[in-house]
Order: C-alpha cells, then sequence, then structure tokens
C-alpha cells in the first residue's frame, strides 16, 4: 500500500484532512474515524493517523474530491468546541501505529499511587508502551556500555565499519575505543592548538564583511516577530503555530518517509539530547548567518565542525558547556572567526525554542538535506539528525519552552573560553594606538615641512647670491690679472721689438747688454733681451707707456737665484712688492743699471703708482 501525501489544518470547531491521491479508484473508498484514530483506503493508497486531540461523529463531517487535482478532503468535527490540537504539522508522530493492547501492562510499575502520578506530570513525555526485546550481553553490548555515541547514546561500533569514511566526518580517533571523557580531553587539546590569534584579531579590527552578515535576518526572525505580535491579543484566542512556521512540500515528503520510533531514555540521558539539540543548531544558526541563507558546498563541513556533537560525538552536561564549547570552536575553524557571530547564532537558537517544535523541526529537516547531499556527512543522519527529526515530534511543547527560557538566562563572555582573547584584544588596541600616535606625529612633521622647504629655499638663495658675487669677484681678479697680464705682455712685446736696438747709458757709449729674463707668469717664460745701442730718448718713451714702474736693482748672484725660487714656489699669478731702485751717492736714481757682471734681472711690474 502507497502512503498519501497528506497535511492538516484546523479552525476552532473543525479539523480538516487534505489527502492527495492522484490515480486512485475513488469509486472504493472508506473513511473511519473515532476519537483520536482516522483512517483512509482507496487503492492503491492507505492512510492511518493518530490525532493529538479527540473528534467526533455527529453529523457536520463533510468529505469531497477533486477529480482534477486528485484531491481528498475530509472536515470533521471536534469533539470539543474551541480547543487547539497541536502537532499538526508533525507528519512522522501522526502516522505512529496505535499502541498494542493486552491486559497485562508489558512494565509493571511498583509505588505509591502519589508517587506514581508526580513522577507521570514530571516524565509526562516518556513512552511505558515500547516495544521491548530480551537483553543478552555480548562483547559488542559491552563495548556499548563503554564508548557510546549517536542520538541518545543509543549507538556504538558504527565506525568499526566505516574507517574508509571516518576522517572525512569526524575529528576523534578510535570513537569506538575512545570513552567520552578522553574525547573531551582531545577536543580541548585540538581547539588550543588550533586556535590563531592573527586570523581572530584580523577579523576583530578588519570587520565590514562580518558587520554585514550580521544585518540578515532568517525566517526565525519575522515568525518570531509575528508570535510577540500575536500574544499581545486575548489569550482566548487560539492561533494555530502553521502561521508562524510552515513546512514546505519536499520537507513534508521527507517527515512521509521518516519511520516511526519511540525512544526510551533516562532523565541523564534525555538532558543530554536536549544540550545536544542546541548545539546543533547553534551550529546550523551560525551557517544560516554567514551565508545570509544561501547554502553551499561548504555548509556541511561548517555545522559539523562547529558542533562538537556531531565532529567529537561530545555528550553536554549543561548549557553552559554547550555555549563554551560552541564558542571555542567558531573562534578555531571556520572563515569567519568573530565573537558576536556567537552571540548572534546563540540569540538565534532562543528564538527557534521559542517559536515551538514545529520550527526546531524545519532547522532539523534542512540539516537532514545538507547532510544528505554530501557524500561522507550521510553518517551523521543515521547517528543523530533522523532520530531527531522524529523524536522532536513527540517532544512536548513547554519543555522546548523551558529550554529556551534556561538558555536565554545562559551567559557567555570572552573570558569563559580560555582563549585571553580580552588580554590579547587590550595589547593589540595599545599597539594600534602607538601606530596611530606615530602617523599623527608623521603627519604633523608633513605639514611643517613646507615653511622648512621655504627657509632652505631662502639660505639656498642667499647662498646662491654668495657665490655669484663670489664668483664676480673672482671674475673680476681674473680679468685685473688679464689686464695686468696683458700690460706686461705688451711690454713684453715692445721689448721683443726693440731687442735689437742698441742700449745707450748715461754718456752715451754703446755697450753690449747680457742676456736679460723676464719673469711675469708661472710659465715662466723667458725673453732673451740682447743690448744694442738705443737711444736714450726711446728709452724715456718707453718708461712713459708703461704704467708700472720698472726697476732694476743689482744683487748678488745668491739672492737674485733665491728670490727667483721663492717665486716659484708661491706662484706667479699675482702681484710682487716692486723693489727700489737703486741709489747712487748723488741722491740720483737709476732705472736701469747694467751691472758689469751677467747677473740675472727680475723685472717685477705693479699697478700701484704710489708705492714709488
Amino acid at each position: 500500500m502507497i502512503t498519501p501525501a497528506f497535511e492538516l489544518s484546523q479552525d476552532p470547531d473543525f479539523l480538516t484532512i487534505i489527502i492527495n491521491v492522484p490515480y486512485a479508484k475513488v469509486s472504493e473508498f472508506d473513511v473511519y474515524f473515532e476519537g483520536k484514530d482516522f483512517k483512509f483506503y482507496a487503492k492503491p493508497y492507505f492512510l492511518r493517523l493518530t490525532l493529538p486531540g479527540r473528534i467526533v461523529e455527529d453529523g457536520r463531517e463533510k468529505a469531497s474530491y477533486n477529480v482534477d487535482k486528485g484531491i481528498f478532503t475530509v472536515r470533521l468535527p471536534k469533539e470539543t468546541p474551541g480547543q487547539y490540537f497541536d502537532g499538526l504539522d508533525m507528519l512522522t508522530a501522526l502516522l505512529a501505529q496505535k499502541k498494542s493492547r493486552s491486559a497485562k501492562p508489558l512494565v509493571e510499575e511498583i509505588g505509591t499511587s502519589a508517587e506514581l502520578a508526580e513522577e507521570e506530570e514530571e516524565e509526562e513525555e516518556f513512552d511505558w508502551e515500547i516495544e521491548q526485546t530480551p537483553y543478552h550481553e555480548t562483547a559488542e553490548s559491552t563495548l556499548h556500555l563503554q564508548c557510546c555515541y549517536g542520538f541518545g547514546n543509543l549507538k556504538s561500533g558504527v565506525f568499526q565499519r566505516l574507517q574508509d569514511e571516518l576522517s572525512d566526518v569526524i575529528d576523534v580517533k578510535d570513537p569506538d575505543l575512545t570513552a567520552a571523557d578522553g574525547r573531551r580531553q582531545k577536543r580541548l587539546e585540538t581547539e588550543a592548538a588550533k586556535f590563531d590569534p592573527d586570523h581572530y584579531l584580523a577579523d576583530f579590527f578588519e570587520d565590514v564583511v562580518i558587520q554585514h552578515v550580521l544585518k540578515y535576518k532568517p525566517w526565525w526572525v519575522d515568525a518570531y516577530a509575528k508570535k510577540m505580535a500575536y500574544q499581545g491579543r486575548s489569550p482566548q484566542e487560539h492561533v494555530s503555530q502553521t502561521t508562524f512556521v510552515s513546512l514546505s512540500e519536499d520537507e513534508r515528503e521527507q517527515l512521509r518517509k521518516f519511520t516511526n520510533k519511540s525512544y526510551l531514555l533516562d532523565k541523564r540521558t534525555r538532558h543530554q539530547v536536549y544540550f545536544s539539540l542546541i548545539d546543533i543548531l547553534l551550529a546550523y544558526c551560525y551557517e544560516i548567518c554567514i551565508t545570509e541563507g544561501d547554502k553551499n558546498v561548504e555548509s556541511s563541513w561548517n555545522i559539523r565542525k562547529l558542533s562538537a556533537t556531531l565532529c567529537w560525538l561530545e555528550s553536554f552536561t549543561s548549557i553552559p558547556e554547550v555555549l563554551v564549547s560552541f564558542g571555542r570552536r567558531v573562534l578555531c575553524y571556520p572563515l569567519y572567526r568573530h565573537f558576536r557571530l556567537v552571540t548572534r547564532a546563540f540569540s538565534d537558537t532562543v528564538m527557534i525554542l521559542q517559536l515551538g517544535k514545529s520550527a526546531v523541526l524545519k532547522c532539523l529537516l534542512d540539516i537532514h538535506k545538507i547532510f544528505r547531499e554530501n557524500d561522507p556527512a550521510y553518517i551523521l543522519n543515521d547517528l543523530y539528525i533522523t532520530d531527531y527529526c522524529i523524536w522532536i515530534q513527540k517532544t512536548k511543547s513547554k519543555k522546548l519552552a523551558a529550554l529556551a527560557e534556561s538558555l536565554q538566562k545562559a551567559k557567555l563572555t570572552k573570558a569563559h573560553l580560555g582563549f585571553e582573547l580580552e588580554e590579547l584584544e587590550s595589547a593589540a588596541l595599545l599597539v594600534q594606538e602607538e601606530e596611530s600616535e606615530l602617523k599623527a606625529v608623521s603627519a604633523v612633521s608633513k605639514q611643517q615641512l613646507p615653511s622648512s622647504e621655504l627657509e632652505m629655499s631662502d639660505s639656498e638663495e642667499s647662498s646662491s647670491t654668495s657665490s655669484s658675487e663670489t664668483e664676480s669677484s673672482d671674475s673680476d681678479e681674473q680679468e685685473s690679472s688679464t689686464s695686468e697680464d696683458g700690460k706686461i705682455n705688451s711690454l713684453q712685446g715692445t721689448l721683443q721689438e726693440e731687442r735689437t736696438a742698441p742700449l745707450i747709458d748715461c754718456n752715451g757709449l754703446g755697450r753690449d747688454t747680457d742676456t736679460l729674463t723676464l719673469d711675469v707668469t708661472n710659465e715662466k717664460s723667458k725673453a732673451s733681451l740682447q743690448s744694442t745701442s738705443v737711444p736714450g730718448k726711446l728709452i724715456e718713451e718707453l718708461g712713459k707707456k708703461m704704467q708700472t714702474a720698472i726697476r732694476l736693482s743689482e744683487q748678488p748672484e745668491e739672492l737674485a737665484t733665491a728670490s727667483y725660487t721663492v717665486l716659484q714656489e708661491k706662484g706667479a699669478n699675482y702681484a710682487v712688492e716692486p723693489q727700489r731702485l737703486s741709489e747712487d751717492p748723488g741722491g740720483k736714481e737709476n732705472f736701469l743699471g747694467v751691472s758689469p757682471k751677467k747677473n740675472l734681472l727680475l723685472f717685477v711690474g705693479s699697478t700701484n703708482e704710489d708705492e714709488d
């Protein structure tokens, strides 16, 4: 028989069941309902439901069939008008088989009626009618007691058959041989080694992308806002939770594929199941936030890596343990590692739990789909997610509300994570302040740079002015020296032109003069003056043309040689003091005195006429 697609809705007086039966033989169909039981048959479809409330057959019931769409609709009156039927979207729970009845209970409870009533109220979701099988102790069951994992720690020995895919799914090595305490210790050590301060500080200071993804609003935000708005209305008004959260057709189809199960969990294990549920929802909320609802190939990795329940097969004993584990893993593994992402996932999980089990189921079905489409991660569906999807449908809504309240009261700070985040941030902020101060000083120096450049330009201008003045003075000196050299050269030329003329002494006698050496420059140009007889007037005219006095002093041969050597050492590009003309005893000055000996004569020219 085929189980058809179906959905349920309600109003204050009626329960409506819509059944999709295309190509059914509608000429032969049967509908049966009584109390909480509902049965429908139209070949080849068969549907049996256990309703959350009682219905009654009083003549108001109606049924219709749409031939074009193949939809069969049944409207059934409620036994108690105005009663709200909870969990109409929990399709797997509605498909549960009717419990077998016997005159003698399979489990006999011992105790007073008052104690049993109080315990039943506390453990009201416990199903005592679960089918049981005799217990036989084996080596595998002994291993199960030591190293168990999965939903409610009900599984073991799974990874012994899946060694090839083990490393791609979980981080713990040899989970079948590692106890829960050993897994936790190794997880904490791995997280401590994986934490990267540089990555954390980079996301802490450069948080543009993180601020962007934090603005994303997933579907449960709007649903929670609608619920808060409805809560302000009259308490007598019953609003179906499907108004806030609705399942898609694919999600409903997946619920129909699940096999209904019952779970025998003690109080401690049941608490662990609730805590692991929080852990899985936190990882899912983080993934939806950073991808902005657009899941990708990394979504499976993110969810299972951030959940210690899925990655390390962890079993938690308190809500703070769950929050610390999730916070540490967010700061160690994903691409975006920021503490605000932890708090955002924390607040989103509270919203989902407050929306009720329909919202939780929708999230679990989405996780189931993500893992189903990822090759190695499907193992986690068998270990956890499928059982959670079936179990949550039977969970009381007030249990989830109490869990949400406890979670909302929990506090998580950076100091709880154990990575010394506050000290790390303080040190980084101190370094940042020092860098800011250095940048400020650099900016001030750059602002002062134009004035200093102006001063440098002024000094350069003054320097260039002084250098130009120096150059001009040097050029003047060079021109003066050149003019003096020109005068001396003109004198030399005149002497050379007249070198063949005879020299006449005071007595008018002609003598052959010795060779004269003229030293006027550092090139030591030498002129060889040969004396001949020259008229006296010519010498006088030559003296008038010369603006420098030419004196002839008769010196010893050693003195002349010494003077010549000194001039060579000092250079010849400057003027030398002219020597006084030799005076005779009569007081007359001789311009040219011819020594009877052949000595070197030194001619020195000067432009200073007052030195005569």
